[in-house]
């Protein structure tokens, strides 16, 4: 590998690692394993480069995430691996301790009904919701067409409101 196509790579990991990390971490609930699953997104892509064709560079790289989840979700269920989640207590400078309590419960409330979704519609939401994808970049991430990336998100966004209803009950 050259000089350029290496300070090239060192930019795409440094624009694109945090959010990628986010993102698995959105859907394995688990820190290390996000880090692990970023190492292996990018290790995946720099051997992947000879095809890639000058697509965005975002949507796949978030591509290459997804299946490198999928991958290790397969391989652990094979092994029957039950995921844990790693918590740790985070304390706010800000607000009384009623308001961050609840607001705690409702974003944990939020991340056990999207843990209850399929990973499809968990990713779709993650992408259009937190990462801010147009639905274009979804398409590409997911490959995916346009109307199915509409109706998949509908279907995701519907799911999520009667999981909700009923976590409520």
């Amino acid at each position: 590998m050259d000089r350029q196509s290496y300070n090239e790579l060192d930019q795409i990991y440094r624009r694109y690692a945090e959010g990628l990390y986010y993102y698995l971490l959105h859907l394995s609930s688990s820190p290390s394993l996000s880090e692990e699953l970023v190492q292996e997104t990018f290790y995946r892509a720099t051997i992947s480069l000879s095809r890639f064709k000058h697509q965005e560079v975002k949507p796949w790289l978030y591509k290459i995430a997804r299946n490198t989840y999928i991958d290790e979700w397969r391989r652990r269920k094979r092994w029957k691996w039950v995921p844990f989640f790693e918590r740790k207590e985070m304390v706010s400078p800000y607000g009384t301790p009623e308001v961050e309590m609840v607001h705690k419960e409702n974003i944990q409330e939020l991340e056990e009904i999207l843990q209850l979704l399929p990973e499809n519609y968990r990713t779709i939401i993650y992408l259009r919701e937190y990462a801010g994808f147009s639905y274009e970049d979804i398409q590409e991430a997911m490959d995916l067409s346009e109307g199915q990336v509409k109706i998949t998100l509908f279907r995701a966004r519907k799911r999520m409101k009667e999981l909700s209803k009923r976590w409520r009950g």
